[in-house]
């Protein structure tokens, strides 16, 4: 394992979040802000509880899920899509550096980047709702798992993409309607039958169910099936990129 590869990309990558902070760091902490506002003042009036649990409290795993989702694929397809627009990838594939650590150095800053920002959400989150975190540990290992399976996502469509068009496309028109619509705002139960049935193939849904249940102890499916789910793609997403490297699909031509 050649450390100090990895440790280079890896550091590379936290660097430009802090040449990019407002970018980075503040503006999805404010946007979450505003939907947890807008979304409690709104809902929250009309809908006090849900399952025992206030509405604005209910609501905190869902906008810290939807973040997490959305800057772990947008933190990795960019980092490794910017050295394959500008050429310097095939400076990193001719180093002597495996694959497998070119990943991991890319994947890991992703993921890094995108639990920091979780868990800062969840703090300002504490801000306004009271929170208990009844599975710390539990809690930690949904966001852990998320961040690094949907960074790997992102870094699979950063190799797919040949513009930065295509780079936006996944996340906006697939990603973000799959979170809205699985369970961010609202429980999957308090659907009619049909929509849940159709609801729950949302894979979405089992990953935001997991990390509610972490904290208030109450799911739309269950626990080993949310984490069952998330460890699925989590392997489809590895097998995938270690095809994209065999094949050299889009990095060697």
């Amino acid at each position: 394992m050649n450390f100090e590869a990895v440790r280079a990309i890896y550091l590379f990558e936290m660097a430009r979040t802090w040449r990019t902070l407002l970018q980075s760091i503040v503006s999805p902490v404010v946007s979450t802000s505003l939907y947890f506002v807008v979304f409690g003042a709104a809902i929250g009036s009309r809908i006090t509880s849900v399952e025992g649990v206030s509405y604005g409290t209910f609501i905190v795993p869902g906008l810290v899920m939807l973040s997490v989702l959305t800057q772990s694929i947008a933190n990795a397809s960019f980092g490794i899509y910017f050295p394959k627009f500008v050429g310097t990838i095939y400076e990193i594939l001719s180093a002597p550096i495996s694959y497998f650590e070119i990943v991991l150095g890319y994947v890991g800053a992703a993921a890094t980047k995108s639990i920091v920002l979780g868990l800062i959400i969840l703090a300002t989150a504490g801000l306004f709702v009271p929170l208990q975190i009844h599975h710390p540990w539990w809690m930690l290992t949904f966001l852990v798992l998320t961040a690094v399976t949907f960074s790997l996502f992102g870094f699979i469509i950063g190799i797919w993409a040949d513009g930065f068009e295509k780079l936006q496309m996944i996340p906006m028109l697939v990603v973000t309607p799959l979170t809205f619509l699985g369970g961010s705002f609202y429980s999957v139960n308090m659907l009619p039958s049909g929509w849940r049935t159709i609801t729950l193939l949302n894979p979405v849904v089992y990953l935001i169910s997991g990390f509610r249940w972490s904290f208030y102890e109450i799911a739309d499916v269950s626990v080993a099936l949310s984490l069952g789910m998330t460890t699925a793609f989590l392997v489809i997403c590895m097998i995938v990129v270690w095809w994209i490297f065999k094949t050299g699909y889009r990095i060697k031509n």
